[in-house]
């Protein structure tokens, strides 16, 4: 079996230009390609080994725009970036971070574990992180019938 490893996000942006600023400024992207698609592009950016594979928008979304750390229903909640300082980060970042939730202290489950969530230039939730660390051993999941994981057969 052939092990897959993460690639990309991709993101619909009303202003391509934008949200490539906001990326490569904030969170240490750059540009690694342009692909031209006619009278568009997409562009991915690159940070280490995670993309992000920006679009141009088509119209404009028939969804609300996402509040707190993100839509509650089915689909993507939020991207999560950690830092070594949520305060100094948003300092850093000023009027470019409009919070939307927090920062919140989940010291209870780890210590020194912080959270904001801001809006990026399109309104997408985005949490910046501080402190997060795997647990040791993690329990086996226990799901109840809403959210048992799904059987695959494999032929």
């Amino acid at each position: 079996m052939t092990t897959p490893s993460f690639a990309h996000v991709s993101i619909n942006c009303r202003n391509l230009n934008a949200s490539e600023a906001f990326y490569t400024q904030h969170f240490g992207f750059q540009r690694a390609r342009v692909v031209p698609l006619g009278d568009r592009q997409i562009v991915f950016l690159k940070s280490g080994t995670v993309y992000l594979e920006l679009f141009q928008a088509e119209g404009e979304s028939l969804l609300p725009t996402p509040t707190h750390d993100g839509h509650s229903y089915p689909g993507w909640r939020h991207i999560a970036f950690q830092v070594d300082n949520v305060d100094a980060k948003l300092a850093e970042m000023g009027k470019a971070a409009p919070i939307t939730l927090g920062p919140l202290s989940f010291d209870d489950f780890i210590p020194g574990w912080r959270s904001v969530w801001i809006a990026d230039p399109d309104g997408n939730i985005i949490e910046i992180s501080q402190g997060y660390v795997d647990q040791e051993h993690p329990p086996e999941f226990q799901g109840d019938s809403s959210q048992q994981r799904a059987e695959v057969a494999i032929p």
